[in-house]
């Protein structure tokens, strides 16, 4: 926090280590360019894992990627589902859904309202369309355990029925994310969504802004930092506390702090996007906060390879690109 004033350096030079406060925002805006200084600390010391804090890099999630083996097919590379709004409210899963494919997902479909599914058709080819059951619901698509990660909120509506929904969800078997409206609607009933959350083995992530996490859990106080942390041990899930400085933080109070992420990130439907990621490589067998730092440094990082001028459906057609970039591909195959 800005205590009085606060000059905005051109160059910051800090000792040992970087500082959380390096990477949150305001800070992050007014230290120019960050230098971290030695002045003699033992290696061991420097390097050593008594930080609980760290900087969202590939390092820390690059070994679990789920790179696909020469024996692969899509039904090893699991199967996600992404539930939609009604006709009028549809895109945000379709985001969500091409994103979940693009991160590498053997298969996905969009489980739509009978009212949206024509629109949903009409625009998705590789990703598949089911009708949502209107006696069975949710439960109906998550009956089969090959369905093995599902996401519900984006552009789903804050009604009765989308709790129903994330109940449903969280009885099942699979990784689940929840993002947007499955959050909202559980203001002020967030005991019972946190009661379903902690009887699983099965990952959570949750993936609020700073207006949803408000509405969610009131009253959190501290630093970016500490309340991400806090809401993931409220709530028994990993959270993605987004913004320029997104947290990804652990319920067992492992936190990392991403910094890679450009201003024109911020553009409707990108949110979606990201929850996709997430869904995708949990799909995959990542664990949830593992899943959690890959997508949002993934995320970042296919937006700055776009540049000035991003919008949301840029984002899932640039990850193969940014994964390139990442170092992060098969290994080369010997012949011969």
């Amino acid at each position: 926090e800005i205590r009085g004033a606060a000059a905005k350096a051109d160059v910051t030079v800090t000792f040992v280590r970087a500082k959380p406060g390096h990477y949150l925002m305001p800070a992050r805006a007014l230290i120019g360019r960050l230098v971290v200084a030695d002045i003699g600390m033992p290696e061991a010391v420097v390097a050593s894992a008594g930080s609980r804090t760290v900087l969202n890099t590939p390092a820390l999630w690059r070994d679990a990627y789920p790179v696909p083996a020469l024996d692969a097919h899509k039904y090893r590379r699991g199967h996600a589902l992404v539930l939609s709004g009604t006709a009028h409210r549809t895109g945000a899963a379709r985001l969500a859904a091409h994103a979940a494919l693009r991160v590498g997902a053997g298969l996905v479909t969009v489980v739509s309202p009978a009212e949206a599914v024509a629109v949903n058709a009409a625009q998705l080819t590789a990703v598949m369309v089911e009708p949502l059951d209107p006696a069975g619901g949710l439960a109906t698509s998550l009956a089969d355990p090959r369905r093995n990660a599902v996401l519900a909120g984006p552009g789903a509506g804050i009604t009765p029925e989308i709790k129903q929904h994330v109940r449903d969800a969280l009885a099942s078997s699979a990784a689940v994310v929840l993002d947007a409206d499955a959050l909202t609607a559980f203001a002020g009933d967030a005991a019972a969504l946190f009661d379903w959350i902690k009887g699983r083995t099965q990952p959570v992530v949750l993936t609020p802004h700073e207006g949803e996490l408000g509405r969610l859990m009131p009253g959190l106080t501290g630093d970016k930092l500490s309340r991400a942390r806090a809401a993931a041990v409220r709530s028994g899930a990993v959270v993605i506390l987004k913004g320029p400085d997104t947290v990804i933080a652990h319920s067992d109070g492992r936190a990392a702090i991403n910094a890679n992420a450009p201003p024109w990130l911020a553009t409707a439907g990108s949110g979606d996007v990201l929850a996709g990621f997430v869904t995708g490589l949990l799909a995959q067998g990542m664990s949830g906060f593992e899943a959690a730092c890959a997508a949002v440094h993934l995320h970042a990082e296919a937006a700055r390879s776009v540049g000035l001028g991003l919008i949301a459906e840029d984002l899932a057609d640039a990850v193969p690109g940014a994964l390139r970039s990442l170092r992060i591909a098969p290994p080369a195959l010997p012949i011969g």
